[in-house]
């Protein structure tokens, strides 16, 4: 059965009595109202078909909004429908209405013309009802004109006694014209009236039933019945969508269909409710949709009443997401547009009227500009970025040229940058230009520079601060004017020249403490955060220029406990962090990477990630983690699109393609080479890590006179610069190392000693231990070489470098085979394989193998006359634990307590380790152990 027919038995039968009474002969009259939507056509439907079985004659009729105002357009089409059974009652009753229709057109009282053919009319019909039973059935009289609502009247006093039985359908809700109609039909006394209500929750499992499984009615039929209300138009369109009966296109059209069948109060209330919300009131809704009080607080009952809303909410998103996609886009606009007025008005959140603003998709008035900064900021405390991006892109469009739009473009241009550099590119160059004119804040300048240099545009900056600088009357402070020169510099050691000496502005690098206090009181509003950049630029020349690795740190540190991450510190902070590493303090700034990026974990903030995980990267390729510096340079670069990197692509490229080399992937790393990369690039010194990653790829495939050309023209930028810091780039040991894949050892000796004589390296630090492996391989002697080796492997073994001690090990070992001492090579070797394995160089353990596989332990070295007994048995992982504590001399109960086990279990473990390992005393163990190679068994 139709959902529109559930639960409309009882006034199906109603209507079948009334039948049987005008068929014999007692005429009545029935009314049928309900809500838009609630069934009233298709039962009147079902019972008109009923009543033609039952050989009565119906003639029908529906009233139409749109044919109100014609004369006796009900009443004609009810004679047209009884046209084909007696030609002479229509030709007669057209003939009446059309005089009536013409004296109505000439007469002041049109509708007393009209009235006075009532009579001769109601005869006519009655007429027809004397041989058979007539079924007048008019569905919506509520939109019927004026006469023929009279004629309706004039035929209900008279079929009393006759074979008539008059159907209407009307809704609830009456306009005050249609009322008189009403009551006095009303008082007729053989007038029924049949009230058509929503289906009960029954109901709607009545309905599933006939669709669905009876399981699946049980799960569905409370959600759907909520979302539906009832309304059967909404529960067949529902189901129509799907098996689900998840709402879709069937049923949003089926909103829109109740909305528009109703009056139009209706739709408008409801465009409305789905812009201003949930809970608003009838005063409030009103105001927006230009509706007087009581017309709004009648249009909201009728939505309630058809199951649409449901205490003032729309019953399901979908309804909701249905009227305002179908809402004109000029009235949608603007309905948003008097909702942010009313709220702002009346004190709501920032945050709920810049919603309506952003999303009238239009320039708003002067009012509303600082509402929408403050709710970007506080969506942006929220999370909510999208929301605090179209805050500040509306603010921006909307407010004219001048300081006040110049800052507000400053700030979009950061929160962009959060999740795309590239995106605020073109803000960009209208900031360089601002810049230039002196149109940005004092607090905006650095931040704009640091931004401007990020994204390569360093000619065009350096320019505009030039321009500032030599002005005569420059817009901003000599503070702010020296700490962007600072930061600019700082990243760009080109535009030292051009920025030195050019007037007023001009004079020696700030300090963090002449930041704070250059521009007095009224500056500390945004020094503070400036001063970030000011100490994050002395800390990294500190470490590049004056190469004084503590001081360095300290100062590093000093930013990083200093300034949470946000939009106007990350910058400094990831300089800062870099700052660390070349002050070699690896494991220092491996803490603070990991803390700061576990700050921004929760942030929406792409570019954020990037820039602290490539930092992450760098720190675990200098550790010689070759795989995870691999992987976590290509996560950062995955952050955001190549062309959002602007000149910081250097670190992830140079990262990756050292990583690849290392670990044997020549292919991959020329691939990489060939990714484009922007020209200035070249002119920071982020360029040198790139230009340094590109020789050793081609040092690596055989292309050392270009390797050796990059490593010279990192030399010979980084003199220029004053920034020849060994730690940055070790372009004289990497040129050493290529005269020698040339064969030219004295060049490669010249370099290495040039290296020795300018910086030794701190304590323990990995350019320490390359010098001396370099200075080892340039020796003449092996006596020399073997002493240099020794020093490298100390240094290293207490470093965090594992592949230059790797190396340090391999080199050391093929020394003492060559001097003959086959059993240290041996173990030195086996012990250099394992480590470069641990890293992930494989190049490097076939190195250690001639002609063996990389996967598999090394052979044995040359000269080696006993091999292992093949009957040898591998030891268990607890086995292994207790023979290293064994062999380092560990009594059993030491060796008990260590591993949390019993001395009977330590015992049993070394009987079955004596016989695996074929040893019969304790003091075996070491030795057995070495040929074993075990970890840690040296």
């Amino acid at each position: 059965m139709s959902a529109r027919l559930i639960e409309r038995e009882k006034q199906l039968g109603t209507l079948n009595e009334l039948l049987g009474s005008a068929m014999r002969g007692r005429g009545r009259v029935a009314v049928i109202n309900g809500a838009v939507a609630s069934g009233k056509t298709s039962l009147l439907q079902q019972f008109t078909d009923e009543a033609l079985s039952a050989g009565a004659l119906v003639l029908e009729a529906s009233g139409s909004r749109s044919e109100r105002y014609l004369p006796f357009g009900i009443l004609r089409r009810i004679l047209d429908s009884a046209g084909h059974l007696s030609p002479e009652v229509h030709a007669y009753a057209a003939e009446l209405l059309d005089l009536a229709a013409e004296e109505t057109e000439q007469a002041a009282e049109g509708t007393e013309a009209g009235m006075r053919v009532m009579p001769h009319l109601s005869t006519a019909l009655l007429r027809l009802a004397r041989n058979r039973t007539i079924v007048i059935a008019v569905d919506d009289v509520h939109h019927g004109d004026e006469l023929s609502l009279h004629f309706l009247l004039c035929l209900a006093r008279r079929v009393r006694q006759a074979r008539v039985l008059i159907v209407l359908t009307e809704a609830v809700r009456l306009r005050p014209a249609q009322l008189a109609f009403h009551a006095e039909l009303q008082r007729q006394p053989n007038c029924t009236s049949l009230r058509l209500r929503l289906l009960t929750p029954d109901g709607t499992a009545g309905v599933l039933g006939d669709h669905l499984p009876e399981a699946t009615v049980r799960r569905l039929s409370a959600g759907i019945h909520q979302t539906t209300g009832g309304n059967p138009l909404l529960l067949e369109a529902l189901l129509e969508d799907g098996p689900a009966a998840a709402p879709g296109d069937t049923f949003r059209q089926a909103v829109l269909d109740c909305l528009h069948r109703g009056d139009p109060e209706m739709l408008t209330a409801a465009r409305g409710v789905a812009v201003l919300g949930d809970g608003c009131s009838a005063v409030q809704l009103g105001h927006i949709v230009d509706l007087h009080v009581k017309p709004t607080e009648q249009a909201l009952q009728d939505l309630e009443r058809c199951g649409v809303l449901h205490q003032g909410a729309f019953r399901s998103p979908a309804a909701r997401e249905a009227v305002l996609d179908a809402a004109p886009p000029a009235a949608l606009s603007a309905l948003h547009l008097r909702a942010a007025k009313l709220l702002h008005h009346e004190g709501a959140a920032c945050l709920d009227v810049a919603r309506h603003l952003v999303a009238a998709r239009k320039n708003v008035e002067e009012w509303a500009i600082p509402v929408l900064q403050e709710a970007a900021e506080y969506a942006l405390i929220d999370d909510k970025d999208e929301l605090a991006l179209r805050c500040w892109e509306l603010a921006v469009a909307s407010c004219p040229e001048g300081p006040r739009r110049a800052a507000l473009k400053s700030r979009l241009v950061s929160l962009v940058w959060r999740s795309s550099p590239a995106a605020a590119e073109s803000h960009l160059r209208q900031l360089c230009r601002e810049l230039a004119a002196g149109r940005l804040s004092d607090r905006d300048v650095i931040q704009a520079v640091s931004a401007l240099v990020w994204m390569g545009q360093i000619e065009g900056t350096g320019e505009a601060l030039r321009h500032q600088l030599v002005s005569a009357d420059p817009a901003y402070a000599p503070a702010t004017l020296a700490t962007a020169r600072t930061w600019l510099t700082a990243i760009s050691p080109p535009l030292a020249a051009l920025l030195t000496d050019t007037g007023p502005a001009a004079g020696p690098r700030p300090s963090a403490a002449d930041a704070r206090v250059a521009g007095g009181p009224a500056a500390a509003s945004y020094d503070a955060a400036d001063c970030a950049y000011v100490q994050a630029a002395e800390a990294v020349l500190t470490a590049l220029r004056e190469r004084r690795a503590d001081a360095a740190m300290s100062e590093a540190t000093q930013v990083l406990q200093r300034y949470h991450l946000g939009d106007r510190t990350v910058q400094p902070l990831v300089i800062a962090l870099l700052t660390l590493v070349y002050a070699g303090r690896l494991d220092l700034a491996l803490a603070w990477c990991e803390r700061l990026l576990g700050e921004c974990s929760a942030r929406n903030a792409p570019t954020w990630h990037a820039a602290l995980g490539v930092v992450r990267a760098e720190i675990a390729l200098r550790r010689g983690d070759l795989p995870g510096a691999a992987a976590q340079a290509r996560q950062a670069l995955s952050r955001i699109c190549t062309q959002s990197w602007g000149v910081g692509i250097a670190l992830p490229l140079s990262i990756l393609i050292e990583a690849e080399v290392q670990m044997g992937n020549h292919e991959e790393a020329m691939n990489l080479l060939e990714q484009p990369v922007p020209e200035a690039m070249f002119s920071t010194f982020l360029g040198l890590h790139y230009l340094r990653a590109r020789g050793r790829c081609h040092l690596a495939t055989g292309r050392y006179h270009g390797a050796l050309r990059d490593f010279l023209t990192c030399g010979e930028l980084m003199e220029a610069w004053d920034m020849d810091a060994v730690e940055l780039v070790p372009w004289r040991l990497d040129a050493a190392e290529a005269w020698l894949a040339l064969g030219n050892t004295g060049r490669a000796r010249e370099y290495a000693e040039q290296q020795s004589r300018r910086d030794t390296g701190i304590e323990g630090s990995r350019s320490r231990g390359a010098l001396l492996l370099m200075l080892a391989r340039t020796g003449g002697d092996l006596t020399y070489r073997l002493k240099r080796l020794t020093e490298a492997v100390e240094v290293l073994e207490g470093g965090e470098d594992r592949l230059q001690f790797a190396v340090a090990l391999g080199e050391l070992g093929q020394a003492y085979r060559a001097l003959g001492d086959f059993n240290r090579a041996r173990i030195l070797v086996r012990k250099a394989w394992h480590v470069a394995k641990s890293c992930g160089a494989e190049p490097l353990c076939r190195q250690f193998m001639p002609g063996g596989q990389a996967g598999a332990e090394p052979a044995e070295g040359a000269g080696r006359e006993a091999e292992l007994p093949k009957e040898t048995e591998v030891l268990s992982e607890a086995e292994a634990r207790v023979a290293l504590l064994a062999a380092r001399g560990h009594t059993n109960r030491e060796i008990a307590t260590k591993l949390y086990v019993t001395v009977s279990t330590v015992e049993q473990h070394l009987t079955r380790i004596y016989r695996k390992l074929h040893v019969k005393r304790r003091r075996d163990l070491p030795a057995r152990l070495s040929d074993l190679s075990l970890t840690g068994a040296a």
